[in-house]
């Protein structure tokens, strides 16, 4: 099993490929790039899971908008590819909570839960010569990393189709 985890954005999305015990694959991708990602004979057994967008109650500017356009078309194509049981997202909120046990938590408490949970920042990482669970994660992979752990953790491994 393998989770697809996109952290969508309005011009290019990050994603990460995560097996349950460590990040297979990553990357920045623009929407023409993430078709690529995303097709159902790249992986066996795949779930894709993106970010939802929520309001908070404030003011938002076109890049938010662009992002759930985007976020929309993404969802559409994964859908396509892989059925209803295979695609899903979670809420940023529902993420802190799950990682940090606060809604408040902030993308550098995650990002410390993450790196706790793969046994400390050294061996999470690794090094060129010995790459750890996370090696290479960086940016808004901490993100998308955050939302592949919280769906492998909230559907126990599976394809969520049980």
């Amino acid at each position: 099993m393998r989770i697809i985890a996109v952290d969508p954005g309005p011009e290019r999305s990050q994603y990460v490929v995560f097996d349950g015990t460590r990040v297979v694959s990553q990357g920045w991708e623009e929407m023409v790039g993430l078709r690529q990602v995303l097709p159902p004979d790249a992986y066996n057994g795949t779930h894709v899971v993106f970010e939802g967008i929520e309001s908070f109650g404030m003011p938002v500017g076109a890049e938010t908008f662009e992002t759930v356009f985007v976020t929309g078309r993404l969802y559409e194509l994964a859908f396509r590819c892989y059925g209803e049981k295979r695609v899903s997202r979670i809420y940023r909120k529902a993420i802190k909570l799950h990682l940090c046990g606060s809604a408040r938590a902030k993308d550098a408490n995650i990002r410390q839960a993450l790196l706790d949970r793969f046994g400390g920042a050294a061996v999470a990482k690794g090094t060129k010569a010995a790459p750890g669970p996370l090696y290479g994660v960086s940016g808004h992979g901490w993100a998308a990393l955050a939302l592949a752990v919280t769906w492998w953790d909230q559907q126990g491994g599976t394809d969520g189709s049980r």
